[in-house]
């Protein structure tokens, strides 16, 4: 959106709680400097295990996952970029990579994970694990947490390649006809009282630090610090998405 002119610059010293963000959320590849986008929820995708069914200790890596005894019994989310994340990691890559030769050959290792995947699902990616459907895969860390509560024993493991980094931006629109009121609106919520009822009622961590100390007993919300510095956020890679596009649809189809 910014590299079409789609999104105007930010003026942060119109924010007074800009200083209110957590440092880990700032500057991610697709916005270095913060100038077009403040963080607002913050997601991290990691390796799901229901400990009534699985080891926890045998799931450190994405690479565990094409286990040929696991046939039938993943579930994967159904994006793109996320699914090509874990078969890039795996070979030792970025999984914002666009070297077409890479997402080749990250093709043809989810070609080999196929079988052991049972489905794919975003909508709502708790509700497998919920319904004991699967019991191993992919999943947010909002969505294990919520599972978590409900009694589920899922554990949610930060895979030594690293977790998959994603954030919910605030941002304003190049034509905004109330340029002032986007940035008190955006001010507002970045206040830590207002950010923890964000976080009670989204399931997720904002980017205001101070909030989210009241929700530290969560445990999947909360990776240490060791996790979030292995973490690689998601950046665009541009035309490279055709690529992407087209293999996922082929993995989806059987191809």
């Amino acid at each position: 959106m910014r590299e079409e002119g789609m999104l105007q610059k930010i003026d942060k010293s119109k924010l007074t709680n800009f200083d209110n963000l957590d440092k880990n959320y700032l500057n991610k590849p697709y916005d270095p400097n913060n100038d077009y986008s403040i963080p607002h929820v913050i997601g991290i995708t990691g390796l799901a295990v229901n400990t009534d069914m699985y080891d926890p200790a045998e799931f450190q890596s994405w690479a565990d996952l094409w286990k040929p005894e696991l046939e039938g019994q993943l579930m994967l989310m159904d994006d793109t970029r996320e699914v090509f994340h874990i078969a890039l990691k795996k070979l030792g890559y970025s999984g914002n990579t666009t070297d077409a030769a890479q997402i080749d050959a990250a093709y043809e290792e989810l070609k080999q994970l196929m079988p052991n995947v049972l489905l794919f699902n975003s909508d709502n990616p708790g509700a497998p694990y919920m319904s004991g459907e699967v019991g191993l895969g992919m999943i947010w860390n909002g969505s294990a947490a919520a599972a978590l509560s409900e009694g589920l024993p899922i554990k949610l493991v930060f895979p030594k390649e690293g977790g998959i980094g994603w954030v919910d931006n605030f941002a304003i629109t190049s034509g905004a006809q109330n340029v002032e009121a986007a940035h008190k609106m955006i001010d507002f919520l970045l206040r830590p009282d207002v950010a923890e009822q964000i976080s009670r009622n989204a399931g997720y961590l904002t980017g205001v630090e101070a909030s989210n100390a009241k929700f530290k007993d969560i445990e999947p919300l909360f990776p240490s610090q060791e996790d979030l510095d292995r973490i690689e956020w998601q950046d665009a890679v541009g035309d490279s998405t055709f690529q992407y596009e087209e293999y996922f649809l082929k993995l989806k189809a059987g191809q």
